[in-house]
């Protein structure tokens, strides 16, 4: 090989080098101990099977029940950041939702990889979340594969009929029973069962009363799993003043859904689908 040769050989490996180098400094360095801040987020990891890497979570990780077995460091909206520094995470994978601001920039101060993934009411948001968490856990095959897995279900579940019928979404908290508005997860969720949702003139959760429920006659109620174990028990429920008179209570069609299911939108969005329309049409008064 001559000299000219040889110089443009060293030229060319030196190049593919800086390529390697760049195309690695894009990628996330895998984590070996990862904690998440959101119960969607939590369920992404197991749905990818990325579970091992866990070594804590927040209190709204209640799904698989394989997730509440791990350190809890409190609640994903009111984050601790003791809590979270205690278990030593070199990754944390926290839903857009997570805060307040502070606790999470103190965190950052503080040295630590915090990685904030799209949480919002949507399908796009969810297919977002699942590709976001994938690629930091470097699994992004896998992540590609659940998005379509997720897109499926939706479709198989929207194959049942329910018929477009006016809806509520209800839960208890703090001793008050609320309604979902627009731009929750819980309004896209009766959307995609084919149900309307008749508190769409209000956004987020907001308290209601008998009067505004009567004047609504939703003809489907559902209700969170916690909000029925507060409530006393779905007949409780369908008993409560504020429900007894609407024709979903009369007629039967008040829906327990277990609160992940509920409140957003997640791995198992098809499943609340199929949960909700099974509710409709097996309606018993």
């Amino acid at each position: 090989m001559n000299l000219i040769r040889w110089l443009r050989m060293c030229g060319l490996l030196a190049a593919l080098g800086v390529l390697v180098q760049s195309a690695q400094a894009n990628e996330p360095v895998v984590p070996t101990r990862v904690v998440t801040l959101g119960g969607s987020v939590t369920e992404i990891v197991y749905a990818l099977g990325m579970q091992h890497l866990l070594v804590g979570a927040d209190q709204s990780s209640l799904y698989p029940e394989a997730a509440q077995a791990l350190p809890s460091i409190g609640y994903y909206r009111m984050v601790p950041s003791e809590g979270v520094l205690r278990l030593q995470p070199d990754l944390v994978i926290a839903s857009e939702q997570a805060g307040p601001p502070h606790a999470i920039a103190q965190l950052v101060s503080m040295g630590l990889r915090v990685e904030t993934v799209s949480d919002q009411p949507s399908v796009a948001s969810l297919h977002d979340r699942v590709n976001q968490v994938a690629r930091l856990l470097g699994v992004r095959e896998r992540g590609a594969a659940l998005s379509t897995a997720i897109d499926a279900g939706i479709r198989r579940s929207s194959l049942q009929p329910a018929g477009r019928q006016r809806a509520l979404m209800v839960v208890m908290r703090s001793g008050k029973l609320l309604g979902a508005g627009q731009e929750t997860a819980a309004a896209k969720i009766l959307e995609l069962a084919g149900l309307e949702n008749v508190l769409l003139s209000q956004k987020g959760y907001q308290p209601i009363s008998a009067e505004v429920v009567s004047a609504l006659g939703p003809a489907v109620i559902v209700v969170t799993s916690s909000s029925v174990r507060s409530l006393g028990g779905l007949d409780a429920v369908r008993r409560n003043p504020a429900l007894r008179m609407t024709p979903a209570a009369l007629e039967g069609r008040v829906i327990e859904l277990d609160d992940l299911l509920a409140q957003g939108i997640g791995p198992r969005l098809a499943l609340a689908i199929e949960q909700i329309r099974e509710g409709v049409n097996d309606a018993r008064p």
